[in-house]
């Protein structure tokens, strides 16, 4: 390869079928469904309609389903067979490129095409008017960036701002067809009625997060010294800081919290 020569923009959807693994048992997907708890007031929207499989259940379960597929040999295949629904909106298109509501409540649930997992997670948790809650099949080295289970991420730390993010089921790779290469998981993702932050305060926590990962604490250059945030963590009856560093979420936002008080925005 030579050195400077941009490479080309991989172009997913001409490539749809290396990232199709399908869920086709009826038991599981009642199952899974379930947990879910769609009911017959929800609007749900679904990435991905694959061979209608989930589709179909969620429109048995939920009040109107909107279902998005960008592979045209699929779309024509399901509105065939999915044409007996009269609470279902079949669409053929990119899901990264769809307007999500900008009004009123709906949830997701999908199993999603897993090379594009961050970006349909961005879209939907950033969202102007975000679903109240998403449910993703995704893969489960990518649930572990999102849910900070290994150890908090960037991107974890800012999610959990607006969201709650739990694994809610885990899968067997024989539960899918074809069979993936990776373990699969679903993740719940429940909108926080009230964030823990505003919008000034997320902005400003973002920067805060990304400079202390960077420098740590106690250090050249970091935002509070070990004293500081040894006391900040005391006095609210948080766990001390591990010998690794900051683990906790709920340590992040305490000292976050704790930097605005002494001083505002003055070292961002």
């Amino acid at each position: 390869m030579q050195k400077g020569r941009k490479q080309p923009k991989y172009d997913y959807r001409a490539n749809l079928t290396e990232s199709q693994n399908f869920i086709t048992d009826k038991k599981l997907i009642k199952r899974i469904i379930s947990i879910g708890k769609i009911n017959k007031e929800d609007t749900v929207i679904e990435i991905g309609t694959g061979k209608g499989h989930l589709t179909e259940e969620l429109c048995l379960r939920g009040s109107f389903v909107y279902s998005i597929e960008l592979d045209s040999k699929l779309y024509e295949k399901t509105k065939a067979k999915l044409s007996r629904f009269t609470n279902l909106k079949l669409i053929w298109g990119d899901f990264l490129k769809y307007s999500l509501p900008v009004k009123g409540n709906y949830k997701v649930f999908a199993n999603i095409p897993y090379f594009i997992t961050t970006q349909i997670v961005d879209k939907l948790t950033e969202a102007s008017n975000p679903a109240t809650d998403i449910w993703l099949v995704m893969a489960k080295g990518a649930a572990k960036r999102f849910t900070g289970a290994a150890s908090e991420t960037e991107k974890s730390l800012c999610l959990k701002v607006n969201w709650d993010i739990e694994v809610v089921y885990y899968f067997r790779r024989e539960d899918f067809h074809p069979m993936p290469t990776v373990d699969s998981v679903m993740v719940h993702f429940a909108r926080k009625p009230i964030p823990d932050l505003n919008k000034s305060e997320f902005a400003a926590f973002k920067k805060f997060i990304s400079h202390s990962m960077k420098y740590g604490f106690g250090r050249k250059n970091s935002l509070l010294s070990k004293k500081q945030v040894d006391i900040a963590l005391k006095q609210a009856g948080l766990p001390h800081a591990h010998k690794d560093g900051v683990t906790l979420y709920i340590q992040w936002l305490c000292l976050f919290r704790c930097y605005r008080r002494i001083y505002g925005d003055g070292k961002l």
